[in-house]
């Protein structure tokens, strides 16, 4: 399946339970923002891409901008208009890779977290994002990164990962690598009164390094501000001369 497919299919439907308390969460995001200084400066206007169900839109919109959030999945979107009740957040559902269409008037951040980069379909595909996300910045802009390092292959028993449970509800995520990309199957379990029965969706997500994407941000002339693990996420900040 591509990403979007796994999505719709498969992912939407559990997300916010996956994802965990959705206020914690927020207020997670609000404090990196405040600590990393990134309140509005300029026209107040920012992009979040992939946006999910709201964690950072949300957090934005609280810190003072007007949001532009979009995703590939409705029943996402639907959840973040929830969540984001009267703050000033507008919902897209689209392909992130359509950064550009959304570039007016020029925003002055744009954030990609939740390791949505590596639901690109390669390398170069990356590449060309941060490439149109820095044409799409205001001057002294920044971009705000985060995605999971798949550099480093697991193997054996450490490609089960379990990612969350209850007691009507399992979901074990699988890893499989190969030279730049690796298979990730979701293993979800659920209590029926039938019994406990097993959905299984696999999909593929690109193998990128802190090094390569901070690379491609100094080809763009971006400045690296912030390159940190928050949250077991690479989390980078890169501002437009």
């Amino acid at each position: 399946m591509t990403a979007k497919e796994h999505y719709d299919r498969h992912l939407a439907e559990i997300y916010a339970w996956m994802v965990g308390d959705f206020d914690a969460r927020q207020k997670e995001f609000q404090q990196f923002l405040a600590a990393n200084d990134l309140c509005p400066k300029s026209n107040s206007i920012a992009l979040d891409l992939g946006a999910g169900h709201g964690i950072q839109s949300v957090s934005l919109a609280r810190a003072g901008y007007t949001v532009k959030a979009i995703d590939f999945n409705q029943q996402l979107l639907s959840e973040l208009i929830d969540n984001a009740q009267r703050l000033s957040v507008i919902g897209f559902n689209d392909d992130i890779r359509q950064v550009k269409e959304y570039a007016d008037p020029k925003p002055e951040l744009i954030a990609c977290c939740g390791d949505t980069l590596t639901h690109l379909e390669s390398l170069d595909d990356i590449r060309q994002l941060i490439i149109d996300c820095c044409e799409s910045l205001i001057e002294s802009g920044k971009l705000v990164l985060s995605f999971r390092d798949y550099s480093t292959a697991l193997s054996g028993d450490q490609r089960f990962i379990p990612v969350k449970s209850d007691d009507t509800t399992i979901l074990t995520c699988c890893l499989d690598y190969e030279a730049d990309r690796v298979r990730v199957t979701d293993l979800l379990q659920i209590k029926t009164e039938n019994g406990w029965q097993q959905k299984v969706s696999s999909y593929y997500k690109v193998r990128v390094s802190p090094d390569d994407v901070v690379k491609i941000l100094a080809d763009c002339g971006l400045r690296v501000t912030f390159n940190e693990v928050v949250n077991r996420m690479t989390t980078i900040i890169a501002i437009k001369p």
